[in-house]
């Protein structure tokens, strides 16, 4: 059946099953003409949003609808966990070219409900329209937090330690896979592969990381190690010193690097898409910071740094060397400019 033979409304009613997982304080979902919904006291609102667009953001025709609807949802999560809060509520827009087919955009939605009941999210309503060429997808997520337990990115201190939640550059080299046609041919790459295309958004390390004592600054990994550890440096005035041997790098992406001579380092700090979350926390709460986060998620918080007033990034690497450290995730309009220069 095509998108053009049921219409618009007959697109909304087939996807709008399935997406009210949790009843209470909803008053209103999808099927009017804004969605409604009481609000809990003493907590603060978390408002968040993402715009993903085909061939900026993904490549359809290599990535699954079931793939890419988790994706879509798993980023908006990842900034709520970041902050320490709990999700709730999201809403989806939708632009949908004449060549997506209707099954593709039912397993978009399948992808987003399954994300969405995992972490008891409702989706609550957002718009369709159609698109010239490309298909357009933003979210938007409604979450809380307690405002004491409220996480950023400018509470970093001198002396605290920085910490990660999980290995970092494995969606880079799932992205090299994609790109350049490679087939995921053993467990490793098709663990790279589906750390790109189906992220976990950390939202329970985030809830538990807002409740520990100690803790000053979160992000998460979503342009990359050196850009984000930069974004906390920047907003809170402070440097930082990465101890290279100590970065969380994982068995896949280490047998990828020498299979296709790449730095697994310049992976893990130039990645992007990794959705981990970075923190710092005091000294002298970073052991039992570790020990907690062992005990309650069954893998280490990795111990990656130190927060320093000198205003610089370095890295050092096991021979002593220190190189400073240049923000190299991902920047839309950096990329855009790079095209336009290289006249594309």
């Amino acid at each position: 059946m095509s998108l053009k033979k049921i219409g618009e409304f007959g697109f909304i009613d087939k996807i709008s099953r399935g997406c009210l997982v949790r009843p209470a304080n909803i008053v209103k979902a999808i099927g009017d003409d804004a969605a409604a919904f009481t609000t809990d006291a003493g907590q603060l609102a978390l408002i968040t949003t993402d715009l993903l667009v085909e061939r900026v953001h993904f490549l359809r025709e290599a990535v699954s609808g079931l793939d890419l609807g988790h994706k879509c949802l798993a980023v908006n999560l990842s900034d709520i966990a970041a902050m320490g809060g709990e999700a709730r509520e999201a809403f989806v827009s939708i632009a949908i070219p004449a060549d997506c087919p209707l099954e593709y955009l039912e397993a978009l939605y399948d992808g987003m409900k399954q994300l969405a009941a995992e972490f008891a999210v409702n989706i609550l309503g957002g718009d369709t329209t159609d698109s010239k060429v490309d298909l357009i997808i933003n979210v938007a997520v409604y979450g809380t937090v307690a405002e004491n337990e409220l996480l950023g990115r400018d509470g970093a201190q001198p002396g605290d330690i920085i910490f990660s939640t999980g290995p970092l550059g494995d969606s880079r080299a799932g992205l090299h896979l994609i790109l350049n046609e490679i087939k995921a041919d053993s467990a490793q790459l098709k663990s790279l592969y589906q750390a790109h295309v189906r992220p976990a958004p950390q939202l329970h390390e985030g809830r538990f990381l807002a409740c520990q004592p100690g803790v000053h600054a979160a992000i998460d990994t979503s342009d990359g190690l050196s850009s984000d550890l930069g974004h906390i440096a920047g907003q809170s005035r402070v440097g930082a010193t990465l101890q290279a041997e100590n970065l969380p790098i994982s068995k896949a992406l280490q047998s990828f690097c020498r299979r296709f001579d790449f730095d697994p380092i310049q992976f893990a700090l130039a990645g992007g898409e990794d959705y981990t979350l970075l923190c710092t926390a005091a000294p002298q709460h970073a052991a039992a910071l570790e020990k907690n986060f062992k005990n309650r998620f069954k893998r280490p918080l990795s111990r990656i740094g130190q927060i320093n007033a000198t205003g610089r990034l370095e890295i050092v690497y096991p021979d002593g060397q220190v190189k400073p450290i240049t923000p190299s995730g991902w920047d839309h309009f950096k990329a855009l400019a790079d095209e336009d220069h290289d006249g594309n």
